[in-house]
């Protein structure tokens, strides 16, 4: 086993979420594209899952990749990765904003000073 890996199976390493959780839907539209994402939070307040759905696009693939990238922010957050790290991987425009809906949520998010950190003005 490779030097980085413990002992302990992955599902070990995952938090669990509680059965009953804190859950809050946001509406936005990005690209010409309505959206609407689910954030679901651990008992500690943090962000713990992401969904997002494309309203009236089921099954299309514009659909498929923002739950895909949705599911896969949530298990990262579960592995302990934060949410300004994954804010921070995502593809930006050239000006800075969000290129893709999971940016637009995490931003969203955001403190305003972290804002102006990946526009460039800090």
């Amino acid at each position: 086993m490779p030097s980085n890996f413990t002992s302990h199976s992955a599902a070990q390493l995952r938090r669990r979420l509680p059965h009953r959780r804190r859950h809050e839907l946001l509406d936005f539209e990005h690209a010409g594209h309505r959206y609407t994402a689910g954030l679901g939070y651990f008992d500690t307040g943090g962000l713990a899952e992401v969904f997002i759905n494309v309203p009236g696009r089921s099954g299309s693939a514009i659909e498929a990749v923002a739950r895909d990238a949705a599911i896969l922010t949530s298990i990262c957050l579960q592995y302990g990765a934060s949410v300004e790290t994954i804010r921070h991987a995502l593809t930006r425009n050239s000006d800075g904003s969000a290129a893709g809906p999971l940016g637009v949520v995490l931003d969203f998010l955001a403190p305003a000073s972290d804002h102006q950190e990946i526009d460039g003005v800090i």
